[in-house]
C-alpha cells in the first residue's frame, strides 16, 4: 500500500469540491432555433464528467446585454463556474469577449493563453479565439470557443485550474 502525500490529499480534496456550473450558449441561430445548439450539450456532458453539477443552461443571441444579464443570473443563482460557448471570434457579431469585460472584476490571463496555445497544436486558427477567464460577481467566467469539440478541448486544457479559481471567486479558504 502507498502511503498518501499532501499533494494527493489536496489533490483529493479539491476533486471533491462541487461546482455548479451554469452555461450559456451564445448563437444568434441557435437562440432564434435555426440551428440546433451542440456547445451547449457538449459542455454539460463534459463537466458533469468532470463531476461538477450543471444547475441552469441558456441559450442567447450575440447581444452583449444579453450575455451579461445571463451571466449575472446564473452568478446570483449560485453558479460558481459559468461557462459560455460561442462569440469568440473575429467576426462583426463575436461580442462575448466585450461582453464579459464590461462587467468583471479582474480578468485571468493564462486561461485564455492556455487555450490557445494548447489548440494551436491542433488547429492554427486557434490564434483567432478571444477566449478568456474573468471574475464576475462571486463566479469564475470563461468564455470557450463556439465549435463544440474546440470548447470541450479547451475546457479539458485548463480544467485542473478550475476548482481552485472558483474556491477564490466565491472567496473560500484555499491553500494558497
Amino acid at each position: 500500500m502507498m502511503a498518501r502525500t499532501k499533494a494527493d490529499e489536496s489533490v483529493n480534496r479539491r476533486n471533491k469540491v462541487q461546482i455548479q456550473v451554469g452555461i450559456i450558449t451564445i448563437s444568434d441561430r441557435a437562440s432564434a432555433g435555426e440551428y440546433e445548439d451542440l456547445g451547449g450539450p457538449a459542455l454539460k456532458e463534459s463537466a458533469q464528467k468532470n463531476g461538477w453539477q450543471v444547475l441552469s443552461e441558456a441559450i442567447v443571441p450575440d447581444d452583449a446585454e444579453r450575455i451579461q444579464d445571463a451571466i449575472r443570473s446564473f452568478s446570483e443563482r449560485g453558479c460558481g463556474l459559468i461557462l459560455t460557448t460561442g462569440g469568440t471570434g473575429v467576426g462583426a457579431r463575436d461580442v462575448t469577449p466585450e461582453a464579459i469585460r464590461a462587467i468583471m472584476r479582474v480578468e485571468i490571463p493564462g486561461f485564455g493563453e492556455v487555450m490557445r496555445a494548447e489548440s494551436m497544436k491542433i488547429t492554427p486558427n486557434s490564434i483567432l479565439s478571444r477566449g478568456l477567464a474573468a471574475i464576475v460577481d462571486l463566479s469564475l467566467v470563461i468564455a470557450l470557443p463556439g465549435k463544440p469539440s474546440g470548447a470541450v478541448e479547451c475546457l479539458g486544457f485548463i480544467s485542473g485550474a478550475i476548482p481552485h479559481a472558483v474556491a477564490l471567486a466565491q472567496r473560500k479558504p484555499t491553500t494558497c
